[in-house]
């Protein structure tokens, strides 16, 4: 495992991440001082559309308060927080990066959910579940990182309950990457896995997955990163007081890296709904 975090962390948005202590002490709300999910909602989600993404999935899902669901990829936690707060239910987040889990288990408790909301640091192919079950897995912006899809897939249904569902906001490729842009995309964004759309829906109905929505995100998240670097340059003089320039010039790279991968054409984002018979 130590391994995968030490790649991991090649990407630039998962470095720095005390930005977060940052913009909370901007807030005026430092050390232990309680939180609710909303404060954090600005600066704790690490995938497009912040909260109306993950407002979206719950819709989508149809998850209320008994519904068990699983997170892969939970970064700083937003996303879990939001849903738990929102429903009511429990979720487990899952983080391969032990910073990061700490942080988030953290914060979580500060909103006063830790009785909804359960933090794991561990790598989703390996980890122990002693035969849990959840109605729902979910996931933004982080399966592309994991290479061995058809274990992932296999293990997912493994943990759903009969009905149960993946949900998946996610990276693919729309044309073919060139020697030199795989090698980028690896390194900057710890890409793992990004078949085409085709290969990418084949993978989920041959582990036995009914597809039951499919939307291509390509263009949105194309708009979405453009005005995100655009918006975030503009307020360089803020964020460098803030976070200072390393931190600055880190986020900057990756929002523009990310940013002309979509822009050439050739990256792609999809939004999915699977489910297990």
């Amino acid at each position: 495992m130590a391994n995968l975090v030490a790649g991991i962390k090649s990407m630039k948005l998962y470095s720095h991440i005390d930005r977060v202590y940052n913009e909370l002490a901007e807030l005026g709300k430092s050390g232990d001082v309680p939180l609710t999910a909303a404060e954090l909602s600005e600066f704790d989600q690490l995938h497009y559309h912040g909260t109306d993404a993950v407002d979206h999935a719950i819709h989508m899902i149809g998850i209320d308060k008994s519904t068990r669901v699983l997170e892969i990829g939970s970064g700083f936690g937003g996303p879990a927080r939001h849903v738990a707060h929102n429903t009511g239910t429990r979720i487990t987040a899952l983080e391969l990066q032990p910073a990061q889990n700490r942080m988030a288990s953290e914060l979580t408790e500060r909103c006063g959910l830790s009785a909804n909301l359960t933090h794991v640091c561990g790598d989703i192919l390996t980890c122990d579940w002693q035969q849990q079950q959840f109605d729902a897995i979910v996931s933004w912006l982080a399966i592309f990182h994991i290479p061995e899809r058809a274990r992932l897939l296999a293990l997912a249904g493994d943990l759903l309950s009969s009905g149960g569902v993946f949900y998946t906001e996610d990276l693919f490729s729309r044309q073919r990457f060139s020697q030199a842009e795989r090698a980028e995309l690896a390194s900057g964004l710890y890409a793992g896995h990004l078949p085409d759309l085709q290969t990418y829906q084949a993978e989920f109905e041959h582990a036995g997955f009914a597809l039951e929505r499919v939307d291509d995100m390509s263009d949105d998240w194309t708009d979405f990163t453009t005005e995100r670097l655009r918006d975030y340059r503009a307020g360089r003089a803020r964020h460098v007081r803030v976070h200072g320039e390393p931190t600055y010039l880190a986020l900057e790279e990756f929002y523009e890296l990310v940013n002309r991968h979509f822009r050439s054409g050739k990256l792609g984002g999809i939004r999915l709904l699977a489910r297990k018979p």
